[in-house]
């Protein structure tokens, strides 16, 4: 059953800056200042000086060997290895799908992948530049980092949230620009021009919605019992609470906010906190405990728990094609999403003990999925492999590499 609430609307300079900037690419292009012969110059839309546009995907893999602290930037078109600062001691790598995030207990180091992506919807605009480290955030290992076109938000273990100009991150810089008050739980995610928070109120976490100045234009009459997880996608952002999730979108001058729960009685342990997805699907996976995986249809506001293998890690391209399953085995398998069954695996791909997640609690190998391949991690055989998830988990091509690629994010989506 899904439950939609209706969040107060707003009316703000927001609004009208959203309608100025939504406006078509073509239209943005034949206002583009003029060349000397008095013709249009050719900018495309989204261009960030020094960068070059591509007809196709430019996907970057970032890698990291937080024991040697050796990181690397893997172009997955030209198949060449970038060398980048070195980050010691990481405990997380995250991305919003230009920048990458170190995350070590005594900051988060900033690394521009030079590979993005503008979505406008019907297309996109494909982007690649040189490789650039832009510094370190003031944000430890357990710091949140999520990030929109215009503002990065960091939320710290404290629950303190700052922004951050996305715009000087893209010239190499870290300008701060404002604390925002009070404390929240989970991660403050900017959307739709806006943030969106969970404060305690009265006792109970409820959803709030800020302006970039960090004041509360709504807060909507839903509740979030301990939230965890989120995900944008293009049918509205998705917010894991203990019951299920919440998906909240901007519609008719406001904000909506639908519970999706999970429909029947799911312990802790076993509830979706870590959502995977493929930029633009609107299907999210999280690992189901230890045996299973959470299939999340935004379209279709339903739950599907699929009962695999042991899972290491899991993810999915969406709109028809396989759950993808790193098991303990350390092979590749692929399970139908509507049936739950296996329909095929590859061989063992991981080497070493790491593949069982046994090996002091650290990082574990993970999945990354785009529109046409997978990559899959392997530490200690110091190789990335390329899946094509839609010819039987085929080994495309594997990259041997002179670093273990411990922790790994793609950028470029």
């Amino acid at each position: 059953m899904t439950v939609r609430r209706n969040v107060t609307p707003w009316a703000s300079a927001a609004l009208v800056t959203a309608a100025l900037l939504t406006t078509s690419c073509s239209a943005e292009e034949d206002n583009t200042p003029r060349n000397g012969s008095g013709s249009p110059s050719v900018t495309p839309h989204g261009y960030v000086e020094g960068a070059r546009e591509a007809a196709e995907q430019q996907s970057r893999l970032l890698l990291n060997d937080p024991g040697s602290g050796d990181s690397r930037v893997l172009d997955l078109v030209s198949g060449k290895v970038h060398e980048s600062a070195r980050v010691e001691g990481a405990v997380r790598l995250g991305t919003d799908g230009r920048f990458g995030y170190l995350h070590t207990s005594g900051g988060t180091h900033v690394l521009d992948s030079g590979a993005w992506m503008v979505d406008h919807g019907d297309h996109v605009h494909y982007y690649s530049a040189a490789v650039r480290d832009v510094g370190e955030l003031p944000a430890g290992g357990r710091a949140q980092v999520r990030s929109d076109a215009v503002v990065t938000a960091v939320t710290g273990e404290d629950g303190r949230g700052v922004l951050y100009d996305r715009s000087a991150l893209e010239k190499g810089e870290i300008a701060k620009s404002r604390t925002l008050t009070g404390t929240y739980s989970g991660a403050v995610l900017p959307y739709e021009e806006h943030l969106l928070a969970f404060a305690d109120e009265g006792g109970t976490t409820k959803l709030v919605v800020l302006d970039r100045a960090g004041r509360r234009v709504a807060v909507p009459d839903v509740e979030c019992e301990e939230p965890r997880g989120d995900a944008v996608t293009r049918r509205g952002a998705v917010l894991g609470c203990a019951d299920g999730a919440l998906l909240v979108r901007a519609q008719d001058g406001g904000f909506t906010a639908e519970e999706i729960p999970y429909g029947q009685d799911v312990r802790a342990r076993e509830r979706a906190t870590d959502f995977r997805q493929r930029p633009g699907s609107d299907t999210l996976t999280a690992p189901a405990g230890d045996d299973a995986v959470w299939i999340l249809d935004v379209t279709e506001r339903a739950w599907t728990r699929v009962e695999t293998g042991p899972v290491v890690a899991a993810g999915t391209a969406g709109e028809g094609s396989p759950l993808l399953v790193l098991e303990t085995d350390g092979a590749l398998h692929g399970y139908d999403v509507a049936t739950g069954k296996r329909t095929t695996r590859t061989k063992t791909l991981l080497t070493g003990k790491r593949r069982a997640g046994t090996d002091g609690g650290g990082p574990v190998p993970v999945i990354e999925v785009d529109r046409s391949r997978a990559y899959v991690n392997d530490p200690l055989g110091k190789k990335v492999f390329e899946i094509d998830y839609n010819d039987s988990l085929r080994v495309a091509r594997t990259f041997g590499l002179d670093i273990e690629p411990v922790l790994m994010a793609e950028t470029g989506r």
